[in-house]
């Protein structure tokens, strides 16, 4: 017979990231609220950016922000431009690619253009978490 236990304090310590910022740069209400949830659990503060435009602009006022999932297909500006552009102030924020249309050129794009990283969606909570924890 097996039994789950929760973790305690000090486990539930080492995995939170207390003072850590995350955009989501993400158009679809549905994603969005996967990918919070997934990231909620580990103390990381999320704001939010429905395209690229207000992407770029989030990174600019908030400073605060120390990471970015970057949709890569969104509405008004696409991911790829909100990335070159935000390159340009900040250089060594990292910027992790998310899309559903996965394909070796777009992923040889994201790379050039100043990503870090590249999930495919849809994205698996450990590979989230381990994305995130590498760049934090």
């Amino acid at each position: 017979m097996f039994h789950l236990s929760k973790p305690n304090n000090k486990e539930r310590r080492r995995e939170t990231m207390d003072n850590k910022s995350i955009l989501i740069a993400e158009d679809n209400d549905l994603n969005y609220f996967v990918i919070s949830k997934m990231l909620t659990p580990i103390g990381i503060d999320i704001i939010r950016a429905e395209n690229g435009l207000k992407a770029l602009e989030y990174c600019k006022s908030h400073k605060e922000i120390s990471l970015v999932l970057m949709d890569i297909k969104m509405p008004v500006m696409d991911g790829y431009e909100a990335t070159k552009e935000i390159r340009k102030f900040r250089p060594d924020l990292p910027i992790i690619a998310q899309t559903a249309h996965a394909t070796e050129f777009g992923k040889d794009t994201a790379f050039e253009i100043g990503c870090n990283d590249y999930l495919t969606k849809p994205i698996m909570r450990d590979q989230l978490i381990e994305v995130v924890k590498k760049y934090l």
